[in-house]
């Protein structure tokens, strides 16, 4: 009588790496609890459980995955190391999402795994933009095939399939490039993380996206180069289908990335669905979109997105001159429409996010100072947040400047958006610095975060969220020198994390020193926040809160927005605002 012995199946290690990048003390910025979800961590999860569904590798052969978000969690390099050992190497590591100032740091999480003889790939904006815009070893990709690194550009949908068979074979590509075929995502594989990877976020919030691509053509953007200007959309059941899964894991708050959602031809049927969940259904659902500065002509729009979940809306302002927004090729956003937009979101009660460009050409650290003002004083904005203006991989900026040779900052890790990585030809590279810094304290003076406080109370925002993002917006700066939305809740380090090339560090100094500094960091926010959240109780109980009014909320007649300095301040503004009026009176039929 014989007998069978079940052989034990082979077990795939797919570990999928999100990595964060260098601070200014040259340690892995990464936080106890993060802000912003990675989509692009989330959306190649949800394609590899599909794969592992189906059993890509076949019926022998189980995959085990791991996502990992450098920005919340420690990337145990030995560790892993030695669990792909175990496995005889049988496997992968994919770097995701990387962007330019991440390039620097997944090239050092990917060395010491290809020195262990393990299969790693890196795709994300870096690679696609580069391969898109450029020739095909610019800005550092050869460092990449140097170590055997294998580049992947474009996008996963149907695609990573092919790298996983690959990889299990032991032949990975030295490059997938699939920049002039991109997928449809109707019925494709929603973004997901496992709630273990979204509890190292604030608020229990995730994201996806509802679209990809972008009509526009905005000089310093990346996205329309590498996602393509032709839009793309999901259903309305995937949605769903999307939200139905989070909600089993007690997931309902989201980041839809989209970089424009109300370009989406989708977004009503998607919008009535999402109501459909919260009304009927009782998924409390909290939604962060971005639009662009003409939504609020969509019928509709701003209403539907109120009663879908909508809280925060991200606006890309990024200019009140016209003529610096004309030379980004930012044509579709119209000074004289800002105010008319943002009181529309105002009317709903929902918080306003604008992001602000500094270093346009007709930027000077005089008019910046002066811009400041008048949004303060005229635009009803709650969270203002700035950005250098940066020649990113894969920009049409970048492009011309390296086809022109002209010197950029050879070190990527600096492509954060918050340093100067090119010379500005009315401001020195100290005075840039020094106003994009100055900004920050500009903006959130304490009156001034009382006035938002006082705007929010009359317009029914809620204060406790407002109370959060400004103490957000309004210290990141300071306690951690880096971007608000790069800050999180109690910055970690490890000595394992400095920059190669920098000094290592005493453990006996390193650890204490870590333990006093978040001590004082942590006392700091406390102390802002609750004098945040003193205030906001006082004006909550003000019974004359909604009686407040001030300019920026005040429904300007033709007269008043004459005197506004928003649409006086420059010829090109005052051009702008008699073209709009002209237009106004012809299609009113006004003499």
């Amino acid at each position: 009588m014989s007998t069978s012995v079940l052989q034990p199946k082979r077990r795939f290690q797919l570990v999928m790496i999100k990595p964060s990048h260098y601070g200014e003390d040259g340690y892995v910025i990464r936080w106890w609890r993060a802000t912003i979800p990675s989509n692009s961590l989330a959306s190649l999860y949800g394609i590899a459980q599909e794969s592992m569904a189906h059993r890509v590798l076949g019926p022998d052969v189980e995959i085990d995955i791991e996502a990992i978000d450098e920005f919340s969690a420690r990337v145990d390099i030995p560790g892993l190391v030695a669990r792909f050992s175990r496995h005889d190497n049988f496997g992968v590591i994919m770097l995701v999402g990387v962007q330019s100032n991440q390039y620097p740091r997944a090239l050092d999480i990917a060395r010491p795994f290809r020195e262990a003889g393990i299969q790693v790939v890196i795709g994300g904006f870096h690679v696609s933009g580069c391969l898109s815009m450029l020739d095909g070893s610019a800005v550092e990709l050869d460092a990449c095939r140097a170590m055997g690194v294998s580049l992947f550009a474009g996008e996963a949908e149907g695609r990573l399939d092919i790298v996983l068979g690959d990889a299990a074979a032991g032949r990975l590509e030295p490059t997938y490039n699939f920049l002039k075929d991109l997928p449809g995502i109707e019925g494709t594989p929603a973004p997901f993380l496992p709630i273990e990877n979204v509890r190292r976020t604030l608020g229990l919030s995730t994201s996806f996206d509802a679209g990809r691509g972008c009509p526009y053509q905005c000089s310093f953007c990346t996205i329309i180069n590498v996602q393509g200007r032709k839009s793309r959309f999901r259903t309305p059941d995937d949605v769903e289908a999307l939200v139905r899964s989070n909600w089993k894991q007690g997931v309902c708050k989201y980041f839809i990335t989209d970089d424009n959602f109300a370009r989406n031809k989708h977004w009503e049927d998607i919008l009535d669905r999402l109501i459909w969940l919260r009304e009927s259904e009782g998924i409390p659902l909290g939604l962060l979109i971005q639009v662009d500065t003409l939504c609020h002509k969509i019928p509709n729009f701003v209403e539907k997105a109120k009663r879908a979940g909508v809280t925060r809306v991200f606006i890309g302002l990024e200019n009140i001159n016209p003529d610096n927004l004309l030379a980004a090729k930012k044509r579709q956003n119209k000074i004289t429409e800002y105010r008319k937009m943002l009181l529309a979101w105002k009317d709903q009660g929902i918080l306003t996010l604008a992001g602000y460009i500094l270093g346009f050409p007709a930027d000077t650290p005089a008019s910046i100072r002066n811009d400041i003002e008048i949004i303060k004083r005229e635009l009803p904005i709650d969270i203002l947040e700035f950005f250098c203006l940066t020649p990113l991989p894969g920009s049409e900026d970048h492009k011309n400047l390296w086809t022109a040779q002209v010197p950029m900052d050879p070190d990527l890790n600096n492509y954060d958006l918050e340093h100067v990585c090119a010379a500005h030809s009315r401001m020195s590279e100290d005075e840039w610095k020094a106003i994009y810094s100055e900004a920050w304290a500009i903006y959130y003076t304490p009156e001034h975060m009382r006035t938002l406080l006082l705007r929010g109370a009359a317009t029914g925002v809620s204060l406790g969220s407002l109370v959060k993002l400004l103490a957000t917006f309004s210290l990141s700066q300071k306690l951690e020198n880096v971007h608000p939305l790069q800050w999180g809740v109690i910055r970690l380090r490890h000595p394992s994390e400095r920059r190669p090339g920098l000094p290592a560090e005493s453990a006996f100094w390193f650890w204490p020193r870590l333990t006093i500094e978040i001590a004082y960091k942590m006392a700091i926010a406390t102390a802002a926040l609750s004098r945040l959240a003193f205030q906001s109780i006082k004006i909550s109980r003000d019974p004359n809160r909604l009686k407040y009014m001030d300019q920026a909320l005040s429904r300007a007649s033709d007269d008043d927005e004459d005197s506004l300095q928003l649409l006086t301040q420059t010829a090109s503004a005052k051009q702008s605002a008699a073209h709009q009026k002209k237009v106004f009176n012809l299609t009113h039929g006004v003499g």
